[in-house]
């Protein structure tokens, strides 16, 4: 993992465009970045570990992270993927443990790394920043709900639609956008509890239908109102 030392003024600015910093003032916002840092990944590097002491707050600038736990089996089970924006790493941070489960870049990636000596302080004075992060810990919260209703009712193409149209809902995107798969098709079907063979088979099967069409990983949306039909269950 390679450090930038890009000066103050540009993580400030990157921390001001953040939803979860966007009620702090300059001056917070100044304290903040003085003790925060971007680092570049390479694919296949971690952020951190499974098991390992929490000690920052990471929000995602570019690329794409996986979230993942291995099983006493030593099953890696994917959780969900970060995009850009998103913020990881508080759940432990906050409760000085050790983080549950292990984010890795599944492509080339920069993070912005803030010490918990400096949001730590910021948050017991603040309390809409304090708020900010209760609010997205519950929605985090329900979407791990809602994804893992999705494994236990949802057929695979429904899970699929689901994922597709969770990675056209990012802040910036709209259902017209290209999507760009975030993963390898290994790891996109062990998200989904299928095969590799049984994803590829189903987006050919879109591609046949007009519903998409690919190039390598990034799928154009041709019939968004449809996929998102299919995402709920109906054809």
């Amino acid at each position: 993992m390679q450090q930038c030392d890009r000066c103050s003024k540009c993580l400030t600015s990157f921390l001001h465009h953040v939803p979860l910093f966007q009620s702090l003032d300059q001056e917070e916002l100044r304290l903040l970045s003085s003790d925060a840092n971007f680092r570049f990944l390479d694919k296949g590097e971690a952020v951190f570990r499974q098991g390992g002491q929490a000690d920052a707050l990471f929000i995602l600038a570019d690329g794409a992270v996986k979230f993942s736990r291995i099983s006493n089996a030593g099953k890696e089970h994917i959780l969900r993927f970060l995009y850009p924006g998103d913020a990881f790493g508080q759940f432990a941070l906050l409760q000085e443990k050790q983080y549950y489960a292990s984010a890795e870049a599944v492509s080339p990636a920069v993070v912005c790394r803030i010490s918990g000596e400096s949001i730590l302080p910021l948050l017991e004075g603040n309390s809409r920043l304090s708020y900010r992060f209760l609010l997205a810990a519950a929605r985090q919260l329900q979407q791990a709900d809602e994804w893992a209703d999705a494994l236990n009712v949802l057929d695979v193409e429904q899970r699929l639609a689901k994922l597709l149209v969770h990675c056209q809902d990012k802040p910036g995107t709209c259902l017209s956008t290209d999507v760009v798969l975030p993963a390898a098709k290994k790891d996109l079907s062990a998200m989904l509890g299928t095969s590799p063979e049984t994803l590829s088979r189903k987006l050919a099967q879109w591609v046949q239908a007009g519903i998409i069409s690919m190039r390598h990983r990034t799928i154009k949306i041709l019939d968004p109102e449809r996929l998102v039909r299919l995402s709920r269950g109906y054809k």
